[in-house]
């Protein structure tokens, strides 16, 4: 199946962007697209000091020629991330023109006109400028809300105008973050799958087919990812798109995130930097992946088969003492009520966990190597990243590795959604599974 063709059944399967142009010079395409989908209407252009430079002005410059009524809101911060007072800042300004939006930049960028465009009631143009994020096209917004890191549901972009000049020419860190946060999703397919199995969020058939059956041939080329070759380029951001467009039919990031994500979530929550600088969020991520991949690895080595069923639901906490441990746990946390609010929606009855545990001990053999099939090993992993470029070792970017075994224990609470560390908590394996990834030799 060629690009266009896989592009055009991704579409199909898409609840909200009609439109999604892909090639090198196609900037001056961005007003017929806009007329095409929002008619006469007044558009605004947002972007950043950056992206206003790398591709803002020339897509303003267009829309002026064609003779669309435009203005443009430029955010003046050096360093920002996807956070609220943004959101009401773009809001503002394109309520203030009368005018759609059409987004020129990064993720952040794109989140903040989505989330913006959504309370507006209106939809979007995306002009992305980086393959760095797999939020382009994808359902929801992600937004720091007092505090806590919060996916908003909003739909995504109406239209999507990718020049694969301009993304080419990104800076390297940020193809590098693009690619490690298109290669989440293959520990987060297998957490899905962990999902599935225990009969908490099922498999949506179309969401999983439409990324998952072409990631491999997406991933393969992390030599040319690092050497910013165009045809690596357009693979990644079509690998990046299709993830979005999985959201999208699922109406929910399960296809494209989980515990990889999670530590990311933490790292923003407690406003972490290193060298004085924000971490991106593909290299967050690029971290977590690595550390879910090696947590899959000492899960496959388990035999399942033989577990005792009886001796886990012995041992399975009460709703109120999972609370009590994750109130204790959370309580510096700067959200602290996440933690027991989370655990609270996602504990589970002994007679549901059971039932769970049974289904996982029967079909165990199988479902080892579904998963195994899967997940990549750690070493594949860390070789693909080095590769590329994105970063395998918490040091990398400024966590110790104590702190980021410790974490673990905040990602297993810190969100309804399940994941290995769920299966690993019903099994009462968490300890040993902890101990074999960050103990010597781990």
């Amino acid at each position: 199946m060629t690009t266009k063709e896989r592009i055009a059944k991704a579409l199909a399967l898409a609840t909200d962007t009609k439109v999604f142009e892909m090639d090198s010079n196609i900037l001056h395409l961005a007003p017929s697209i806009f007329k095409e989908q929002f008619g006469d209407a007044k558009a605004i252009v947002i972007a950043d000091k950056n992206t206003w430079r790398v591709a803002g002005e020339e897509v303003y410059k267009h829309l002026v020629d064609a003779g669309i009524e435009v203005s443009k809101h430029i955010i003046q911060q050096d360093e920002f991330h996807a956070e609220w007072c943004y959101v009401m800042e773009v809001e503002e300004a394109a309520k203030e023109a009368g005018a759609i939006m059409v987004s020129v930049g990064s993720g952040v960028i794109n989140d903040l006109c989505k989330l913006a465009s959504h309370h507006l009631g209106q939809q979007y143009l995306t002009v992305p400028t980086a393959a760095s994020v797999d939020g382009y096209s994808s359902f929801g917004a992600s937004i720091s809300y007092e505090g806590l890191k919060q996916t908003f549901d909003c739909p995504a972009p109406l239209a999507i105008l990718a020049d694969v000049d301009v993304i080419a020419n990104a800076p390297k860190e940020m193809t590098a973050a693009g690619y490690a946060d298109l290669a989440a999703k293959i520990p987060c397919g297998g957490e899905w799958m962990i999902a599935d199995i225990m009969g908490a969020e099922p498999i949506i058939p179309e969401a999983w087919h439409v990324l998952q059956d072409v990631l491999d041939d997406q991933l393969a080329n992390p030599d040319g990812v690092a050497a910013c070759d165009r045809d690596a380029i357009a693979a990644l951001f079509e690998g990046l798109t299709l993830s979005g467009f999985a959201m999208q039919a699922a109406r929910s990031s399960r296809p494209a995130s989980c515990a990889d994500h999670l530590f990311s979530h933490y790292l923003d929550m407690t406003h972490h930097t290193f060298e004085d600088r924000m971490v991106l969020h593909g290299f967050q991520v690029s971290v977590g992946t690595v550390t879910m991949c090696a947590f899959f690895d000492e899960l496959l080595k388990l035999d399942l088969s033989k577990l005792d069923v009886d001796a886990c639901i012995a041992a399975w906490p009460t709703k109120e003492a999972e609370v009590a441990r994750a109130t204790e746990l959370f309580k510096d946390f700067p959200v602290p009520e996440l933690g027991p609010t989370e655990i609270g929606k996602k504990w589970q009855s002994p007679e549901e966990v059971r039932e769970q545990l049974n289904r996982v001990k029967a079909t165990w053999p199988e479902f080892r190597e579904k998963l195994r099939n899967q997940v990549y090993s750690f070493e594949k992993m860390r070789d693909l990243f080095v590769t590329a470029g994105a970063p395998v070792a918490p040091e990398q970017i400024g966590v110790s590795r104590a702190q980021w075994k410790n974490m673990t224990n905040f990602v297993q609470l810190m969100r309804w959604r399940v994941n290995l560390f769920d299966l690993a908590k019903r099994t009462q394996t968490f300890d040993t599974l902890v101990g074999n990834v960050f103990g010597k030799g781990g």
